[in-house]
C-alpha cells in the first residue's frame, strides 16, 4: 500500500469511525437521544395523525420543525429499536454526505481533503443526531445532477431538501447551469406533487394538508424564537446583533444586501460554462445558506464548512498566505471553537456570546464573491487542460 492510499484510507476511517464510536458510546451509556426521538416521532405522529409541531414532553423536549415528507426519510430507522435506529441514522447521514463530496468534479485527493476538513463538524452534527449532513448532500447532489444533465434527479434533490427543512430550496441557485431548463421546471412540478401526496399513504390527505399549514405557522414562530435563543442564530445576523448590541435587528437589512452580493456574480454569464466558476457558486451557496439563517446552530456548520473546503480546493495554485490564514481561521474559530480542545474561557466569553463561529465563513464568502467576479476562468481551464 502506497502512502497516498494509506492517507486516503485513514481519512475515510476518521470520517465514519469517530461519529459512530461516539454515538454507540451514547447509546451504551443510556444518554439522551432527544433529537433522534424528535425525528422518530415525526414519523409516528404522521401515522397517528397527531400534530407534528406541539411539544411532547413525555417523549422528548423541544419541538419538531421538519415537514411531513421527513417522516418518509426517517421511517426505516424509526421502525427499528432506538439503539439500532440511531446508529444507522448517523451512518446514513455521514455516508450520504461522503458520496456527495466524492461526486464533486475535482481530483479525488482534493475531495478527500474536504472530507478531512469537515470531519470535526460531522462529529458535532452526529453527536446531536442531526440531519444537516444530508441537507449539504442534497445541495451538492443538485449541483452534480445539473452538471451531468440529469435534471429530473436534480429536481428530486431540490424538492426533498425543501420539503423536509426548507434549506434545499437553495439548489435553485444552479438553475442557470441547466441545459434543459423546461425539463427541470417540469420535474420540479412533478416531484413537488409526488412528495406532497406521498405522506398521505401513511396518513390521510386532510391531515397532510393541515400539517403544511401548521408547519408554516411553526416556522414563523421559530424564527421569532431564534432571535433570543442561546443555541440558535449562530449567524452573521446574530453576530451583528450581539456585537453592536442591537436588540431588534431587522434581519432584512442584512439579508437584502447579502442577497444582492450573492446574485452579483450571475452577471458573468460567459463564466457559467467553467467548472471552477460553478464550484465557487456551490461553495457560496453552502456558506450563504448557513451564515444568513436565523435557524443556524453549531451543528449546522457542517454545511458551511463543506463550502469552505470546496472553495479552498478550487483556488488558483499556489495559494496565498492570506488564503491559508482564512482556512486556518475557519478550522480554529468555526470548527474547533466549540470543542473541548479550544480554551473554554474564549468560547464562553467571546465565541458563543458574539456568534463568532460565523465570522471566518463570512470573510471567506465575501472572498468567494470577489473571486467569482474577477478570476479569469477561461485561462485557468486552459492551464488545467494543458497539464
Amino acid at each position: 500500500m502506497n502512502r497516498a492510499t494509506a492517507a486516503r484510507n485513514a481519512i475515510y476511517f476518521l470520517w465514519f469511525s469517530i461519529s459512530l464510536f461516539l454515538v454507540i458510546k451514547t447509546v451504551c451509556s443510556h444518554q439522551s437521544l432527544n433529537n433522534y426521538l424528535i425525528f422518530k416521532h415525526n414519523f409516528l405522529n404522521v401515522t397517528q395523525q397527531l400534530n407534528l409541531y406541539v411539544q411532547q414532553p413525555e417523549y422528548y423536549y423541544d419541538r419538531n420543525h421538519y415537514g411531513p415528507v421527513f417522516s418518509l426519510l426517517i421511517a426505516p430507522f424509526a421502525l427499528l429499536p432506538d439503539s439500532i435506529g440511531v446508529v444507522l441514522w448517523v451512518f446514513f447521514n455521514a455516508f450520504f454526505l461522503f458520496l456527495a463530496i466524492k461526486k464533486l468534479p475535482i481530483k479525488s485527493n482534493l475531495s478527500d481533503y474536504i472530507l478531512l476538513l469537515c470531519t470535526n463538524e460531522l462529529v458535532g452534527s452526529s453527536l446531536y443526531f442531526q440531519f444537516n449532513p444530508s441537507i449539504a448532500a442534497f445541495i451538492i447532489f443538485t449541483f452534480y445532477f445539473i452538471n451531468t444533465k440529469q435534471d429530473f434527479w436534480a429536481a428530486l434533490m431540490i424538492m426533498l431538501g425543501t420539503m423536509t427543512k426548507l434549506y434545499g430550496i437553495v439548489g435553485l441557485a444552479f438553475f442557470f447551469f441547466s441545459d434543459h431548463k423546461l425539463k427541470l421546471i417540469s420535474s420540479l412540478i412533478f416531484w413537488s406533487a409526488v412528495l406532497f401526496v406521498l405522506p398521505m399513504a401513511i396518513s390521510s390527505p386532510a391531515f397532510i394538508v393541515r400539517t403544511y399549514r401548521d408547519w408554516y405557522y411553526d416556522l414563523v414562530a421559530k424564527n421569532t424564537e431564534n432571535m433570543s435563543s442561546e443555541m440558535q442564530n449562530i449567524s452573521v445576523l446574530g453576530m451583528i446583533a450581539r456585537v453592536f448590541k442591537i436588540n431588534n435587528l431587522n434581519n432584512l437589512a442584512v439579508i437584502a444586501p447579502a442577497l444582492l452580493l450573492f446574485l452579483l456574480p450571475y452577471c458573468r454569464i460567459s463564466a457559467y460554462r467553467y467548472t471552477r466558476y460553478r464550484l465557487l457558486l456551490l461553495a457560496s451557496v453552502l456558506i450563504f445558506t448557513v451564515i444568513f439563517s436565523s435557524s443556524a446552530e453549531s451543528p449546522t456548520y457542517v454545511i458551511a464548512l463543506t463550502g469552505v473546503g470546496i472553495w479552498f480546493m478550487n483556488l488558483k495554485r499556489p495559494v496565498t498566505k492570506f488564503e491559508i490564514f482564512l482556512l486556518v481561521l475557519a478550522i480554529i474559530l468555526t470548527s474547533f471553537s466549540t470543542s473541548d480542545i479550544f480554551p473554554e474561557f474564549l468560547t464562553k466569553n467571546y465565541v458563543n456570546p458574539y456568534r463568532l463561529k460565523s465570522l471566518p465563513c463570512l470573510i471567506i464568502w465575501l472572498k468567494i464573491i470577489c473571486e467569482m467576479l474577477t478570476r479569469n476562468f477561461e485561462a485557468e481551464e486552459r492551464i488545467v487542460n494543458a497539464s
